[in-house]
């Protein structure tokens, strides 16, 4: 009766191979979402630390799966903010960042013409709203006026 103990739920490892085998998390993230489940913090860092020695818990993937989603649909400095509200360190968010610069023009072109059909303002006001909503998606606003000055030119 007494010396009976209460059945464990899975451990540390088998949470944190769960939660990664249904996306990538950074070691914040996963961090986090382990710590209701540890003894002892101790546990949750030798866990985590185990997860990136094999090659399960990658910032780089993280950083390519967030890019990869959220690129048709922000950009670079959303993308960026986004990055470092997980937790991914400076040094990576600087890299992802440099490489979603080149295509800026461009993803804030397809994300303009989603919205408004590719239909350029008339009125000072139609313009505000178009470059308000660009702006709310992350792009910089020197993109965003070479987007609403017209067309698909350079």
């Amino acid at each position: 009766m007494g010396g009976e103990e209460k059945p464990r739920g899975p451990s540390l490892r088998e949470r944190a191979l769960k939660l990664l085998a249904r996306r990538e998390h950074t070691r914040q993230e996963l961090a986090r979402k382990l710590s209701g489940h540890a003894e002892d913090p101790g546990e949750i860092e030798r866990t985590l630390a185990e997860c990136e020695a094999r090659g399960w818990l990658s910032e780089k993937r993280v950083v390519e799966q967030a890019v990869h989603v959220r690129r048709a649909r922000f950009g670079a400095r959303r993308i960026e903010r986004d990055l470092l509200a997980k937790g991914v360190s400076g040094e990576a968010v600087a890299a992802a960042k440099s490489k979603l610069r080149e295509s800026e023009l461009e993803a804030a072109r397809a994300v303009w013409r989603r919205k408004f059909g590719g239909r350029q303002p008339h009125t000072p006001t139609e313009r505000a709203r178009q470059a308000r909503f660009l702006q709310g998606r992350g792009f910089e606003l020197d993109v965003i006026l070479r987007v609403l000055r017209g067309g698909d030119e350079d």
